[in-house]
């Protein structure tokens, strides 16, 4: 298999953390991409022009993050689900946190791209507004972080990389005001080896 990555992208980091956990790395070839280069061949695997993309062993190209792990759980459990639990309340709470975390990650993403526009079209409503967005659920997850636990599955997964990638690009906002529950949960979950292993470079 082939994966098209960017270190700096949560999404990839998400999808990097699934492959350690799961022990997979010696099956994933990576392909470094440059999603915004005008040259990338990147369309070819995802017309969407974004990374991960995965390509696997019959040539098929899995794209956004949700599919690409679960695809990779399935080769790793027999289709029993490590890290996407089996239908029912625990496979709906993992899958709720995966989405949230993900939102997180498109709402400051939106809000780093517009921030690098010139000033004079840059708009600061639409910038609180992705803000705000990311306030709010990590508000959600202080009130809800007793719900994560020490368990490894995507939901807890994306929420470390969600988390990190607010630490990468947002770090001087400190996330952590106000929220000690997340933020001791992370101090601790951010201890595992998928996450230590996945660091983005320095920004």
């Amino acid at each position: 298999m082939k994966l098209r990555y960017s270190a700096t992208s949560p999404y990839v980091r998400k999808v990097m953390m699934v492959i350690h956990e799961l022990g997979l790395a010696d099956r994933v070839e990576l392909e470094k991409t440059d999603a915004w280069s005008p040259e990338t061949d990147l369309p070819d695997d995802n017309p969407l022009g974004k990374v991960p993309a995965l390509v696997v062993e019959d040539g098929t190209a899995l794209f956004d993050s949700p599919v690409i792990c679960e695809y990779l759980d399935s080769l790793a459990s027999g289709g029993e689900g490590r890290l996407f639990p089996p239908p029912g309340k625990e496979r709906w709470a993992a899958l709720r946190f995966q989405a949230l975390a993900d939102g997180i990650c498109d709402a400051a993403i939106l809000r780093r791209l517009e921030g690098n526009r010139p000033e004079q079209i840059r708009s600061t409503d639409w910038m609180e507004r992705q803000r705000r967005a990311v306030a709010r659920s990590l508000d959600l997850l202080e009130k809800e972080a007793g719900q994560l636990g020490s368990r490894a599955d995507i939901g807890t997964l994306a929420v470390l990389a969600a988390l990190g990638y607010l630490d990468f690009r947002f770090g001087h906002e400190d996330w952590r005001q106000g929220r000690p529950a997340l933020s001791a949960w992370f101090d601790g979950a951010s201890a595992r080896d998928s996450f230590a292993a996945t660091k983005p470079p320095a920004a």
